[in-house]
């Protein structure tokens, strides 16, 4: 299996060894290297880099989230001498890049930002996170649900969810140790409060995002691609995985559903108008 596995021992020795420096996993996911099937396809390289303490790992979609990374990276390892290494997933597929909003630096190295939200605001409201390359087929999941169930829709760029799920363990130490002192809240929690209900989407197994659920008090669903991996196009991949932009959409609709906020029959409705079966064999078991 290509990706972090095939490094592993080294990375535990620059772990080990306080080394600094960017490891680029490049094509990452599961869903990015469509023709090389089972030996190249990655689903579990940010659940391993999660294991090693001062291994930073984040995966980025657009450029300008992979500079600040790589800047904030070179303050803290050059700058600051901090010995940490990070590891960072690239992908090779075109697309659009756009510039960088204001305001979300400090956001996107936390891990969690918010991209933009859609929809008039009257409609019920849904939270949709993305990672990496599969930010994009939420961002299109979004425009669906506006469009054709007239939803309001906040996305959200998910950098890493290694970062995050660091950040509501140190949260809770703090608030453990010190009971004197007023509560800290995770990064995640801030952001995603309240009981708008969650969709988290990646091209990796679906453990990455299961880190954050204790953080989060609203509905939650998790996307991910658990299983071997299959030669294809990315579209028909993104499919069998069900992390496209029709299963993101759909995924939204249930938690609304699950919340009494739309009527469960559109779900079953929708599911039909995307294609969907409903017998479609669990990729995890094929």
């Amino acid at each position: 299996m290509f990706g972090f596995q095939r490094i592993g021992d080294l990375a535990w020795a620059a772990g080990d060894m306080q080394a600094r420096g960017f490891l680029l996993g490049g094509t990452s996911g599961r869903t990015t290297l469509n023709g090389e099937g089972l030996q190249h396809q990655d689903g579990h390289s940010h659940l391993l880099a999660s294991t090693i303490p001062n291994c930073i790992a984040y995966d980025p979609c657009y450029g300008y989230e992979l500079a600040v990374i790589v800047q904030d990276g070179l303050r803290r390892m050059v700058g600051e001498r901090e010995n940490v290494f990070y590891y960072v997933t690239v992908m090779n597929e075109n697309y659009a890049h756009p510039p960088l909003p204001d305001g979300v630096r400090d956001d996107i190295l936390k891990g969690l930002y918010p991209l933009r939200v859609l929809g008039s605001g009257e409609g019920p409201r849904v939270r949709l996170v993305g990672a990496g390359t599969i930010l994009r087929e939420v961002e299109a999941a979004a425009e669906m649900l506006v469009e054709q169930f007239g939803l309001t829709v906040e996305v959200f760029s998910a950098t890493s969810f290694t970062e995050l799920a660091r950040d509501a363990q140190d949260c809770a130490r703090f608030n453990l140790l010190h009971p004197e002192e007023p509560p800290r809240e995770a990064h995640v929690a801030r952001l995603l409060a309240g009981d708008v209900p969650v969709v988290a989407a990646s091209d990796y197994m679906k453990a990455l995002a299961e880190q954050l659920r204790g953080c989060i008090r609203a509905p939650y669903h998790v996307l991910g691609t658990d299983g071997f991996g299959r030669s294809d196009t990315r579209d028909e991949l993104r499919h069998f995985f069900e992390v496209d932009r029709r299963f993101v959409a759909l995924a939204a609709l249930r938690v609304l559903a699950e919340q009494q906020k739309i009527p469960l029959e559109q779900v079953r409705a929708a599911r039909d108008a995307f294609g969907i079966h409903p017998d479609k064999l669990n990729p995890r078991r094929v």
